[in-house]
């Protein structure tokens, strides 16, 4: 295979703790290109450490017209990954695809050669539970945990650097502005910690969730419930209940613990013959088993069957951008699979702002 020349954009956590170490170790795949980021000590650092071309904005990227470009900034990435694609340049973008179902309707109609930043949907014991659950009966619930401690103590192998504090402040300015205006056409004139909880927490960890919901059960047709506690803190716990399209029963669960060290996600499929299991570990772990599980039943008894690997879902995701640019794979999440996630988030936000008494405006409350 030829390796494909990559632009980077965004050098935060995600890059340094796991895309960049990745990409060191598969030349025979990418070759970095060029390089951006709003702190300038933090671009120059990372070029220096792993080769490309400081560039001074996406712009200059694009026009270096790299085989493909790595989107890794915080936020919404609707206007970023549309000037990508206006470039033809097809791109990995990390989620949120974006806030507003707005600027997904633009990406799809400029049939953005895009594949979204789902991970998890590439690894293989993700892949083992999706074929387990095609052969069985319909689900009777899908029910998922996730155990989210600080960033901290999930970074601490990584020995990633120190947040830059070099960020021009007339950029900061403008990136708040930005990310201020289109929360407001998703949520209108929604409160602060509802804003927060759409951005920070569904939009930018619960969509993997959702992603994994849909590749078992397909994505939940209504949403019935959502409640989030306590009040004196953020983010805290929230609850999500709703029907998926067989008729079975959506529940997911996210707590926040500010003094746990480790992350923990489940999820299970329960139907009559029993549960496919898959129970992950910190994301920021490279090539830490995922474990997957089915238990079924014989004219004996109780059968389970067990399965972890230690191949990583991020390389296997960036293998499959190679094969999207060069050979056209389509990826298992793009612009659609993104649009549907906002939608059901938008969802959720509804339903927690019914309940709380919160004002709530935008798409959100169409």
């Amino acid at each position: 295979m030829t390796p494909l020349r990559l632009g980077i954009v965004g050098l935060g956590t995600v890059a340094q703790a796991v895309y960049l170490p990745l990409l060191a170790r598969r030349p025979d795949l990418f070759e970095l290109a060029s390089l951006y980021d709003v702190s300038p000590s933090t671009l120059a650092a990372t070029a220096g450490r792993y080769g490309g071309t400081p560039r001074r904005s996406l712009a200059e990227v694009l026009a270096e017209a790299p085989d493909g470009l790595l989107l890794l900034t915080p936020g919404s990435h609707g206007a970023d990954a549309l000037a990508t694609a206006e470039a033809g340049i097809p791109v990995l973008c990390e989620k949120p695809l974006a806030y507003t179902l707005a600027e997904a309707d633009a990406l799809a109609a400029s049939a953005a050669p895009l594949q979204l930043g789902y991970m998890k949907l590439y690894d293989p014991a993700v892949d083992r539970a999706v074929a387990a659950v095609k052969v069985r009966p319909a689900p009777r619930s899908v029910d998922v945990t996730v155990l989210h401690p600080p960033a901290s103590p999930q970074l601490v192998h990584a020995r990633i650097p120190a947040p830059a504090a070099d960020v021009p402040l007339d950029t900061r300015d403008r990136l708040e502005g930005e990310t201020a205006a289109v929360l407001e056409r998703a949520l209108g004139d929604a409160p602060p910690e509802l804003r927060r909880l759409y951005s920070d927490v569904l939009l930018a960890s619960v969509v993997h969730e959702l992603a994994l919901v849909r590749a078992l059960a397909g994505d939940p047709v209504s949403i019935e419930c959502a409640q989030s506690w306590p009040d004196d803190r953020y983010p805290g716990s929230f609850s999500i209940d709703g029907t998926l399209s067989g008729g079975g029963r959506l529940s997911i669960r996210w707590h926040y613990l500010e003094q746990a060290a480790v992350y923990r996600e489940e999820v299970r499929v329960h139907d009559d013959l029993g549960t496919v299991e898959l129970v992950f570990p910190s994301p920021y772990l490279l090539h830490a088993p995922t474990h997957f599980s089915e238990t079924g039943s014989n004219a004996d008894g109780e059968e389970k069957r067990e399965f972890r690997s230690t191949a990583e879902a991020f390389e296997r995701q960036l293998e499959a951008f190679h094969r999207f640019v060069s050979e056209g794979e389509r990826p298992r999440a793009g612009v659609g699979e993104g649009r549907a996630d906002i939608a059901t988030c938008q969802r959720i936000v509804r339903r927690l702002a019914e309940g709380r008494g919160w004002a709530l405006g935008g798409e959100a409350a169409q």
